[in-house]
């Protein structure tokens, strides 16, 4: 199989398919495994409890790969925000060469990973955004349908829109993210003007991915329904899967007066590890998208970057072929 996109030649990697950056899960086992399988595995940052455990990570994604590999390093609004400006000098001085940012004002960053020549492949949710970060300087705009796991951000605007919306004002390349699992999705994404896919939730149900066997099957028995969004009223929106503390914090939610620190408890962030970690569905909040619809089993990551490149190749050369007879 082979394919040819700006992605695959500007990362050098075999298959336009990127494992994102995902919080607890982009370790240096989920990474190598999607890199060794010909896409481009994501370490996560603040995954790691600092930079220097960072750097650590690093060199042992190393060890488990000799194909290229991306840091993820997200900024979010926070009481207490982590020090990123070391996290991103931990990632320059091991000399990574792709970055994916995403979040909040991300210019100074994006400014610093490109003068250390670092490929900078930037992540956001709206057209808009996208445009500024080009101006910046990101070499890849990944852009986030309102089906994704994680911060969908506020506009509400799905994949089958944003994609080609996107496609018509950008110039750099685009990687398509937001509800993407097989080859379907990825010609769908080629044929709206992306040039590659991004996957967050359907990496987690593989046989590599650091999380509990409970947990790979929950994303596995639940369907495209199966998630809620929360924290709305304080614009930050977040797609999780319906569980016990989701359902909890939607009844609250109806208060229109509720503050943040009455749920605070119940979405804590070390709370979701735990569920990751013990495999409890109910002992967190558990980041999912809608594409739990069209996960059905738990394969290696080659197994699944190869299933999905089979078919998207058959759907290009077969199904679509039968369409436009020549």
């Amino acid at each position: 199989m082979k394919i040819k996109t700006r992605i695959t030649e500007l990362l050098g990697i075999r298959y336009p398919i990127i494992q994102g950056g995902m919080m607890w899960v982009g370790t240096a086992e989920m990474a190598s495994a999607v890199s060794n399988a010909g896409g481009l595995g994501t370490l996560t940052a603040l995954t790691q409890p600092t930079p220097e455990a960072l750097v650590k990570e690093i060199a042992r994604c190393r060890e488990m790969t000799d194909q290229p590999f991306a840091v993820n390093l997200t900024l979010l609004p926070a009481v207490n925000p982590p020090p990123y400006a070391e996290y991103r000098q931990a990632i320059i001085e091991s000399g990574i060469k792709i970055v994916e940012t995403a979040g909040n004002k991300p210019h100074e960053h994006i400014e610093a990973f490109k003068q250390h020549g670092i490929i900078v492949i930037h992540k956001c949710t709206s057209v808009r955004h996208a445009l500024s970060a080009q101006r910046i300087g990101a070499d890849v705009i990944s852009i986030d349908g309102f089906e994704c796991a994680g911060h969908p951000g506020e506009d509400d605007i799905p994949g089958l829109i944003l994609i080609p919306a996107a496609a018509d004002q950008l110039t750099v390349p685009i990687v398509a993210s937001g509800g993407f699992a097989d080859g379907r999705s990825l010609v769908a994404a080629l044929a709206l003007g992306a040039e590659g896919i991004n996957m967050g939730t359907r990496f987690c149900a593989t046989q590599e991915a650091p999380i509990h066997p409970n947990i790979k099957q929950f994303y596995v028995d639940n369907d495209e329904r199966a998630t809620h969004l929360l924290y709305r009223q304080f614009r930050n929106t977040a797609r999780v899967a319906k569980n016990a503390v989701s359902d909890l914090v939607v009844k609250m939610s109806e208060d229109p007066n509720l503050q943040f620190e009455q749920i605070r408890p119940y979405v804590s962030g070390l709370k979701g590890k735990l569920a990751l970690e013990n495999g409890d569905v109910d002992a967190g909040v558990l980041t999912a998208g809608q594409v739990m619809g069209l996960i059905h089993d738990i394969p290696t990551c080659q197994t699944l970057i190869e299933n999905i490149m089979q078919e998207a190749e058959q759907i290009v050369h077969q199904r679509l072929a039968q369409f436009f007879p020549r």
